[in-house]
């Protein structure tokens, strides 16, 4: 037997993605969601639901990796963001194909709507790749909120400054053992140790996605100036 090539290439699936306007029509921000692993763009929409109170357009994309494994219904099948097979370099290139992929829809989804600032928020894995996308990102990305995940700033080296005009949240359970609520802690010092503006917030609870952390998310916005639908009486 002869092998006469063999190779690499790459290929493109369809991906779901959802964008939503609440409030009055005109320029508004665009909150961009990234659900965590085991979670699929209709669970993350539903979860996310009281953060739809804001005066924005809420983009909602469904990670491009599916795993088949765990159900046979189709509506339940889980997504992920990114492979790693235990190597950096892997890892990072996973990260970056991905980084791409939500761009590609951001600057799709733009050319309808006028859009005043951007916010990345993501959930466990959805954390990991919205802390990615956002410092890599960071021409576009105006607030980076990452729940459960960690800022790998070790990818930054060199970068830190052209964060400057950013707003970061970690929001962390810290009970946390599957991502450890001192590990994201010590990103956002690391941050901070180059004068931007990061803060971290605990809450005590473990590696979930809970109301109160939805919660913490929508007070931070709003308080850095994302308006909260008023309905008439």
């Amino acid at each position: 037997m002869d092998v006469l090539v063999s190779g690499k290439t790459s290929f493109k699936v369809e991906v779901p993605y959802k964008l939503i306007e609440t409030g009055p029509k005109g320029e508004k921000p665009l909150i961009v969601y990234l659900h965590g692993r085991g979670q699929n763009i209709l669970a993350f929409e539903k979860q996310m639901k009281s953060m739809l109170k804001l005066n924005a357009y809420h983009l909602f994309i469904q990670g491009p990796y599916a795993d088949y494994g765990m159900t046979k219904e189709k509506e339940k099948w889980v997504y992920a963001w990114y492979l790693y097979n235990g190597r950096q370099g892997s890892f990072v290139k996973s990260l970056e194909y991905t980084a791409e992929f939500i761009q590609e829809i951001i600057d799709h989804v733009i050319k309808f709507i006028k859009v005043s600032r951007l916010c990345v928020i993501g959930y466990s894995m959805g954390g990991y790749m919205a802390g990615y996308f956002g410092t890599s990102r960071w021409k576009h990305t105006n607030e980076l909120i990452v729940i459960n995940g960690r800022i790998k700033t070790e990818l930054l080296a060199g970068k830190f400054s052209k964060l400057k005009h950013q707003n970061i949240l970690a929001i962390h359970g810290l009970e946390d053992k599957i991502v450890s609520a001192e590990s994201q802690f010590k990103q956002i010092e690391v941050l901070r140790s180059k004068n931007l503006n990061a803060v971290f917030q605990g809450i005590k609870e473990g590696h979930k996605l809970s109301a109160n952390m939805i919660q913490s998310a929508t007070k931070w916005l709003n308080s850095i100036g994302y308006e909260i639908i008023v309905e008439n009486k």
